[in-house]
């Protein structure tokens, strides 16, 4: 059974930064890839950036050389650092890994979603 929790979200206006973190509970069988996805009403949650146990990261272009992600193993947290934030950037951002004590048994797990609102 494995927990993820997010915290950091808030309100910023156009231009400000937040960071982002989520840390994972619970019965764990490794250091996968985590990812953060992000989601509005009436959309289809999106990927926003993933990093693999190694470090190697992969963000989607609308975030690209805004958005850092980072991890910390041994405190089983991973982070998003957002700068230059803009208003389409507004959704729920939700932490992601797949966890299984076999490869037939992997599964998604997500975290409750921290609402990030930028707004003037």
């Amino acid at each position: 059974q494995v927990q993820l929790v997010e915290s950091g979200g808030g309100l910023v206006r156009p231009g400000g930064s937040l960071s982002l973190s989520c840390t994972a509970s619970g019965t764990l069988f490794g250091f996968a890839t985590m990812a953060w996805y992000r989601q509005t009403p009436g959309k289809q949650r999106e990927l926003v950036a993933k990093i693999t146990s190694g470090g190697s990261t992969d963000y989607s272009d609308s975030v690209k050389g805004r958005f850092t992600i980072s991890r910390d193993n041994a405190k089983r947290t991973v982070y998003l650092d957002m700068v230059s934030l803009k208003t389409e950037d507004t959704a729920v951002y939700y932490c992601h890994t797949k966890m299984g004590r076999t490869l037939e048994t992997v599964r998604d797990f997500w975290g409750q979603g921290t609402q990030v609102t930028v707004s003037s």
